[in-house]
């Protein structure tokens, strides 16, 4: 595999060698790096004309106009990603109407839901890609998506979010939805900036960039971060450290340009686990007592550091202060070439290797009292132990009293090593006068080695920060351990070693045609994939061979022998738009488009026996859309309808173990898109993005089976129901007002958001209810060289929920109204101080 790899890249090499030059394809209309402060604060609105020229979606070298595009796009320039204020990569897609990334977990691991994809978790229908290129072969796994090996910076010059219609043909053909990063280069004139953030979380940031000239038509870059802190939610050490450098290398000629790139991060980040709450209603939600729900979290010193013995091969040591990190390197190019007689090639190419690990807390059931937990035979996850048989212990010391609220939770770790290379070259040429032709190969191949150990109960109080709780118990004279001297109580779960590889191959044919104010494209993909997995095989053991230490009496361990799966799987996708630009700030369009979703190495793949493999997801997509452009107002607004079938849904139990087959189902939705501005004086803009959402459940008219929050077996039809984890409405107002002075601006600027009704599953029985936010920045320039920011975050400190408790399918309330879920982050602000030259 690593020789393919090798091929691959040396051909792109030895293509960016004899050309010399590369497209204007990744000429993000957006304002150039910047030069001076208060010219990068002047193009801030750029990215939000129709004049813009978009990349993504298209086969058109150099891009279209928005105006033109017959697609959902929303573009974002360097300053205006900062204006979004967002927590994390995913945190910046809310920008995009429709989009709805839950980011209460952390810097990574997000649910990115995209508005009538039915997705649930993680981001099946999501793609992150770098300079047009795919940062991995498929969108999610468990415990990976995308946006979580990408940070943000101030290398970053534009983002391009595409939902929908031409993504099933071009990169790697993502039916949902996809963000294309561009990195900013080096210019004639040498530009950059140094930038000091501190945040009242405790958080110390380092930004820095410099682009420079290194010879006639030769330009370079260097840039990146450095940054730690406690987090909103301290665990009692970092949260986040770490950080990232990119540099890049690009050559101009009058025929094009080529770019080549590298980026390697190290970055470790907390991972957020569900805290008690209490719920009244469907909408109300309160502060569990004793938790503060905006800034406590479970984790703690007293827990931070574990030791695993069943960790696949013999155990290891574990470390929360490593998280939900990445240690990734990237090394990619783009390189196009305009040759005579209308003829034109491109070339993109990304490879990139390295670790995508998880150490975290996974919530299990909800608390009860030591006594309870103990003795109490109805207390789900209890230990059943006779009357007044134990003795509880503070793993720091000290006696535990039987009133101590207290609670189980999986201590979880993940090690998912991940290698990914990918090409797409593309061959254009114009038939005649308006009409160009494209042909398009994409390669794809990568790799994935995991080793899991999920389960692994640990005891601890149901306090912040908490400490976790040794027991041991005396029957007939004789002395049994409960849990071990770290508190863990129970190592059952799912402890496998999974090694995957597959293959993508697609060609694709486009082509566009402009007749008069008409732009019409119909385009189409074959893509096959070819996946194979091996996931080892497993016996209960007894770990350390003594009975009286219950905890590791049957531990599932992987046996020496794998069960072997190969997935071979050819899909056809189409798309077919008409733009009609009435004038030239007024257009209108149509778009229908199939895709296919097809299986990764954890849902599906993993699992399936005799090649009875769930079917590949399929989408028709309808959507129409109207843009308008004029010095007082600026509207895109887009409706659509979205009909999936397909879908699976694989029960597990609390310890995140698979149980029994998927079940497979369908789902409709109708909704609209709006982004939209107003500037009634100069200086003054008032933007909204906003979208409305009815969507439910299809085609099975059976009930999903499920262990109720009481551990009783239970039943939930799903036909009709809201689609999970989607809010019906949200929107985000975005007033801001410029004040210009003689020594630079200020820009004020202030974001209330609206959640709707949203549900944690299926079956709807988990409403989440509804919350609003309240944002704030102000961004100021001082002279040419100097920008100061202030900016701040659910500064109302609101309690709104993402998610419960994802292991529990179903009401996830139990007695009291106790409520397992991840409210929003408490009210956070930040401060920087930037140079710019």
């Amino acid at each position: 595999m690593q020789r393919i790899w090798l091929t691959r890249y040396a051909l792109s090499a030895a293509i960016a060698a004899s050309l010399n030059v590369t497209a204007f394809a990744q000429e993000a209309a957006t304002a150039p790096a910047q030069n001076q402060a208060s010219s990068a604060s002047a193009s801030k609105d750029n990215a939000t004309t129709l004049d813009t020229v978009v990349v993504s979606g298209t086969a058109q070298a150099g891009g279209v106009k928005k105006l033109e595009a017959s697609f959902n796009i929303v573009t974002a320039n360097a300053e205006q990603i900062k204006q979004a204020n967002p927590r994390s990569t995913a945190d910046l897609l809310k920008i995009s109407p429709g989009m709805w990334p839950e980011t209460s977990g952390g810097q990574t691991g997000a649910n990115i839901e995209i508005a009538g994809f039915p997705g649930g978790g993680d981001a099946p229908y999501f793609s992150t890609l770098l300079m047009g290129s795919p940062l991995y072969g498929m969108p999610t796994l468990s415990f990976f998506e995308t946006t979580s090996m990408f940070r943000l910076d101030d290398t970053i010059e534009a983002v391009e979010i595409l939902q929908g219609g031409p993504s099933v043909v071009f990169a790697d053909g993502q039916m949902g939805a996809s963000a294309n990063f561009f990195l900013k280069t080096g210019t004639d004139v040498p530009s950059g900036s140094v930038g000091l953030t501190y945040g009242d979380e405790g958080l110390w940031r380092l930004d820095g960039f410099a682009g420079f000239k290194l010879a006639e038509g030769w330009y370079g870059s260097v840039g990146g971060f450095w940054r730690e802190s406690d987090g909103v939610r301290d665990p009692q050490f970092k949260a986040d450290k770490g950080g990232q450098l990119t540099a890049t290398l690009s050559h101009e000629t009058d025929a094009g340009k080529f770019t080549l790139y590298s980026r390697y991060l190290n970055d470790k980040n907390q991972f957020i686990t569900p805290i008690p709450l209490i719920q009244r209603g469907t909408d109300s939600f309160s502060a569990y007592p004793g938790f503060d729900p905006l800034k406590d979290t479970y984790y703690s010193k007293a827990m931070q550091r574990v030791y695993l013995p069943s960790y696949p091969n013999g155990g290891t040591n574990a470390d929360l202060a490593d998280g939900r990190g990445a240690k990734m390197l990237f090394l990619g190019g783009n390189f196009d070439y305009q040759l005579e007689n209308g003829w034109a090639i491109s070339d993109r190419f990304l490879f990139d290797e390295g670790d995508m690990d998880t150490n975290a807390l996974f919530s299990g059931n909800n608390p009860a009292s030591l006594a309870d937990m103990l003795y109490n035979p109805d207390t789900p996850g209890g230990f059943e132990l006779p009357a007044g048989s134990a003795t509880a212990t503070y793993t720091t010391g000290g006696a535990v009293p039987l009133d101590q609220s207290v609670i189980q939770q999986g201590w979880w770790y993940i090690h998912k090593q991940l290698k990914s290379f990918n090409n797409d070259f593309r061959l254009s040429r114009e038939l005649f006068e308006g009409n160009t032709l494209t042909v398009g190969l994409y390669y794809a191949h990568y790799s994935m080695s995991d080793k899991w150990s999920l389960g692994n109960q640990m005891l601890m109080t149901n306090t912040p920060n908490a400490t976790p709780i040794a027991v041991t118990y005396v029957d007939g004279g004789q002395t049994y351990y409960r849990t071990d001297g770290q508190g863990f109580a129970d190592f059952s779960g799912y402890h496998i070693v999974q090694r995957g590889s597959a293959t993508n191959k697609a060609i694709y044919l486009s082509d566009s045609w402009r007749v008069g104010n008409w732009l019409l494209d119909l385009s189409g993909r074959l893509e096959n994939q070819d996946a194979e997995s091996d996931v080892c095989n497993m016996t209960n053991q007894d770990l350390d061979g003594n009975p009286l230490t219950l905890y590791d009496n049957a531990v599932p361990v992987c046996d020496g022998t794998y069960a072997h799966n190969k997935y071979d799987k050819t899909h056809p996708s189409w798309t077919a738009g008409a733009n009609y630009s009435f004038n030239e700030h007024t257009s209108a369009y149509g778009r229908v488009n199939t895709g296919g979703h097809f299986l990764d190495f954890d849902n599906g793949i993993r699992g399936t026996t005799n090649d009875n493999f769930p079917p590949l997801q399929k989408i028709r997509n309808y959507e129409v859309g109207f843009k308008y452009q004029s010095p007082l107002v600026y509207v895109d607004l887009s409706a659509y309808h979205r009909v999936f079938t397909g879908l699976q849904y694989q029960p597990t139990d609390g310890l995140g173990t698979p149980l029994g087959s998927p079940q497979i189902y369908g789902s409709k939705s109708n909704g609209v898109n709006l982004m939209g501005a107003l500037t009634p004086v100069e200086n003054l803009r008032l933007q909204v993005v906003a979208n409305y959402l009815d969507g439910e459940y299809t085609d099975y008219d059976a009930c999903f089976r499920y262990t109720n929050i009481n551990g009783v077996e239970d039943c939930a039809p799903i036909e009709g129901k809201q689609l999970q984890r989607q809010p019906k409405f949200r929107g985000m107002f975005t007033p801001s007002y410029r004040f210009v002075t003689a020594w630079g601006d200020i820009l004020p600027y202030v974001t209330y958001t609206y959640v709707g009704d949203h549900t944690q599953d299926q079956s709807g029985l988990q409403q989440l209810g509804s919350y609003h936010t309240v944002d704030f920045g102000v961004t100021s320039n001082i002279g040419d060289h100097w920008q100061l920011n202030l900016r701040g975050t659910n500064m109302t400190n609101e309690l709104g929920l993402t998610e419960s408790n994802s292991r529990i399918f179903g009401n996830a309330a139990s007695a009291g109204g106790v409520l397992l879920a991840r409210p929003l982050e408490g009210r956070e602000v930040n401060f920087q101080a930037k140079y710019l030259w």
